[in-house]
């Protein structure tokens, strides 16, 4: 666990500044200011997974029959394993020419290809299994998973939770070096840092396609990553 920790002790007649307030201190409230930073982890429970295939062609004709046949394919795989409609997010499609200084495939006398990709959202459990099946019925352009959680404010509330209880044992521990009690809780504010920052990362992995006498292949081993999120408190501590 990442742990950055920033104290700072307030023991003067002056006016403490504060994001949403003002408090004075003086002899009759004196108070102990913290800012604690402290993380949060948790296992991802929603994948979210490109899956997609490229295909080659003589002529347009052709190639478009081709991807029709692979594209309609893999979403029957898909839906046979009960993946519905509304999982299922259209990424890209496109239909090109490849150019004569194209050293792809010119030499094979190809001349078309054409590529379509998908985002399918499903539990993180289902993955690898989902995945597969994509593989397995013609995706050969295929593997990034994007984590995520399903809810991601408990998470953040977790960490904020915990860099709050943080934050007091500091102040107790400082009111304690200073020959004090601790006393109430007086102020306190929570800054989350902007979502994206943590977790959501890519795994990518191109498979290339499966033949039909591979199909019977065991589903790759893959495992959710962690998502963390941070949390920033300045909190406020009276002193008795």
């Amino acid at each position: 666990m990442r742990l950055n920790l920033l104290v700072t002790i307030a023991l003067s007649a002056a006016t403490l500044s504060s994001v949403a307030q003002t408090l004075t201190v003086n002899k009759e409230n004196r108070t102990i200011a913290v800012t604690v930073t402290d993380e949060a982890q948790v296992i991802a429970d929603v994948a979210t997974i490109t899956v997609g295939f490229t295909a080659y062609g003589v002529d347009q004709n052709q190639t478009y029959a081709d991807a029709t046949r692979i594209s309609n394919a893999i979403m029957s795989a898909l839906h046979g394993t009960g993946i519905g409609q509304e999982a299922i997010e259209s990424a890209e499609q496109s239909l090109t020419a490849i150019d004569d200084n194209d050293k792809i495939r010119p030499s094979k006398g190809i001349r078309f290809r054409f590529s379509q990709s998908w985002h399918v959202t499903v539990p993180a459990a289902s993955a690898a299994d989902t995945l597969h099946t994509a593989i397995t019925a013609g995706a050969n352009d295929s593997g990034g998973i994007a984590w995520k959680l399903d809810n991601d404010e408990a998470l953040e509330a977790a960490a904020a939770d915990k860099a709050l209880a943080h934050a007091q044992k500091v102040a107790e521990h400082y009111a304690k070096g200073l020959k004090n009690r601790l006393g109430a809780l007086v102020y306190a504010s929570n800054q989350v840092p902007p979502r994206g920052l943590f977790g959501g990362g890519m795994l990518n992995t191109q498979s290339a396609s499966v033949s039909s006498s591979k199909i019977n292949l065991k589903p790759l081993a893959i495992a959710p990553e962690k998502i963390s999120r941070s949390a920033t408190v300045y909190a406020v501590f009276a002193i008795e």
